[in-house]
């Protein structure tokens, strides 16, 4: 498929007013710049809080230059008349506002939906929030942790009871703020294309954290039985859904659900026969099979587990998983962020196809200074 140059990608001449700090909303709207629109951050006097995050990047946070690449930036105190004054006159012409205040700061500020709608009733507004703008919790501070905390997803976390393990990614910060905000706002976009009226989008990031709970809801409300932390067959209930040190301290990761994976992987390690049947004796098969995992390295394990193809890895550092030929290969870190002085860094990959993206160039713009 040929590449599409910046004229054609599919949000040029939309333009987004970004009301948003730290993760969820600057991500959210990286992804838009990435397909074309024009994003306009709005910043507090002093800056986004994470300009100033450690490691430092040409005079910014490093994060801070990965999330905000491409955008143009703005110091406005909406508490000022002039700094309303300001935003409202790019409220008339905008497409989309995004904000991530808690409930109730915006109309406060005289920018809730309905002061904004009459400004211009074609503008898509969304607000995301940890638990949207309804509700009791609505006002409740929180992060990461707290959302999947609150709505049972970390209740599920495999680590012992008594040794509970803090998760390496921020699900809901990214999985339920970033993309559904991204979801929502181009299926508002699609649907002012056919009525001509804006709308106002809710994103609350602990609304999704129950979808990532499918596997435990489908069982708890089919039968009435809860899993635990634990319990659940994704969850480290089964032998076949497990991680497993090696010798060297490498860990296996074992997926081989299906029973021709599983089998596979059986007869590879050389598990007994009468283990192979995993259902009879959950905890015996995971012992046995962790006792022969751990009698060999995990270098010695990888290329048997990769000649068996039987769903089975050998965990990498993200080091490691950077220098991966297939990764490469593949452009993930091709695109890259050039700053003001000529420096270079990779770009954050993100789930935009290519052809969606600027094909005139490799480097996108420099971190947006205020």
């Amino acid at each position: 498929m040929p590449e599409r140059g910046d004229a054609m990608q599919p949000l040029s001449g939309i333009r987004v007013v970004d009301l948003t700090n730290l993760l969820p909303g600057p991500l959210a709207t990286l992804m838009l710049v990435e397909a074309g629109a024009e994003v306009i951050k709005i910043e507090r006097p002093g800056g986004d809080d994470m300009r100033g995050y450690a490691p430092q990047w040409q005079g910014t946070g490093a994060a801070f230059g990965l999330l905000n690449r491409g955008k143009t930036c703005l110091t406005l105190d909406l508490k000022s008349a002039d700094g309303a004054a300001r935003l409202r006159s790019l409220l008339e012409d905008a497409d989309v506002l995004v904000e991530q205040f808690r409930p109730g700061i915006m109309a406060k500020l005289g920018f809730g939906y309905e002061a904004v709608r009459a400004i211009n009733p074609k503008l898509i507004y969304c607000s995301i929030s940890g638990y949207g703008q309804t509700g009791p919790r609505a006002n409740e501070a929180g992060h990461d942790l707290n959302y999947i905390a609150s709505t049972g997803l970390l209740a599920l976390q495999p680590g012992p009871a008594d040794r509970p393990v803090v998760p390496p990614a921020l699900v809901a910060d990214i999985a339920g703020g970033t993309f559904p905000a991204v979801i929502n706002i181009l299926l508002a976009l699609r649907q002012r294309d056919l009525t001509g009226e804006g709308c106002y989008l809710d994103i609350a990031m602990t609304d999704a954290m129950f979808t990532f709970a499918w596997r435990a809801l489908s069982g708890y409300w089919a039968s009435g039985s809860l899993a635990t932390s634990g319990q659940g067959e994704l969850t480290g209930d089964t032998a076949r859904y497990h991680l497993y040190p090696a010798k060297d301290g490498g860990i296996v990761a074992c997926a081989a659900l299906e029973d021709h994976f599983w089998r596979r992987f059986a007869s590879v390690i050389g598990l007994d026969e009468a283990l192979v049947d995993d259902k009879r004796d959950a905890a015996a098969t995971i012992a046995a099979v962790g006792a022969i995992i751990a009698s060999r390295n995990a270098a010695e394990w990888a290329p048997v587990f990769a000649k068996a193809d039987c769903c089975v890895t050998i965990m990498r550092s993200l080091d490691e998983a950077l220098r991966d030929p297939h990764f490469i290969q593949r452009g993930l870190f091709e695109h890259r962020a050039r700053s003001a002085q000529g420096a270079t860094l990779p770009a954050l990959p993100v789930p935009v196809d290519p052809q969606f993206r600027d094909a005139a160039s490799s480097e996108k713009a420099s971190p947006p200074a205020l």
